[in-house]
């Protein structure tokens, strides 16, 4: 019941995700759904070729295709005012659809017996993996790989669910709620990784040398 749980949440979160970046670089309906459907299901197949769990379970999950495509098609044809709104609170349903993916994914990796390792692997790659593919359909930099923290707190949801964090439905849902509340934190407060700029031209050679 939890798997259910988690998996209707970072399906909708991320279908609806996928879908406005769609609308906003101004595909058609059918690059709606593909990019929509691409951000919801695309972790999950990346998950599966790296854990080696068969990437035909997609087609096993029916109920949530539909899910994924009534919810499009209702936001495809919502008021643009109404979309704004859903935009103004999009860091907080992505920070569900994170933390959801990240949780179902080490629960997955767990269920099949495998090590803590893969257990943060399957986490970090079902909870961003949809986002990754998103961006590079829309020529977009990853998020992942440039905003505020996001992948670390779905790392951090791998090693808790790989250490046996996670037994009962009360500790999902408090491991949920806690990736949800790091990942609003590091928004709101612009935490970010160490990162270094090297600029492209090398210092001493750029501009035109003199004759």
């Amino acid at each position: 019941m939890d798997w259910v749980v988690f998996s209707i949440i970072g399906t909708i979160a991320f279908a609806l995700s996928g879908a406005i970046v769609a609308m906003e670089e101004d595909y058609d309906i059918l690059g709606v759904f593909v990019l929509g459907l691409a951000t919801a299901f695309g972790g999950g197949i990346i998950r599966n070729i790296l854990i080696e769990a068969p990437v035909t379970m997609i087609w096993n999950q029916g109920s949530l295709l539909k899910i994924s495509l009534i919810v499009m098609t209702i936001l495809f044809f919502m008021p643009e005012g109404w979309i704004w709104r859903w935009k103004s609170l999009e860091a907080f349903f992505d920070a569900i659809g994170l933390a959801a993916f990240a949780i179902q994914g080490a629960l997955h990796a767990v269920k099949m017996g495998l090590p803590i390792s893969a257990a943060m692997v399957a986490a970090v790659m079902t909870g961003t993996g949809g986002g990754i593919i998103r961006d590079v359909l829309a020529k977009r930099k990853p998020v992942v790989l440039r905003d505020e923290i996001y992948a670390g707190w779905a790392i951090l949801a791998g090693i808790a669910v790989g250490m046996g964090f996670g037994q009962t439905t009360f500790e999902l849902m408090l491991l949920f709620a806690v990736v949800v509340v790091l990942r609003m934190l590091s928004v709101y407060y612009k935490w970010r990784l160490p990162r270094r700029y090297i600029s492209r031209v090398k210092h001493g050679q750029g501009g035109n040398k003199s004759m």
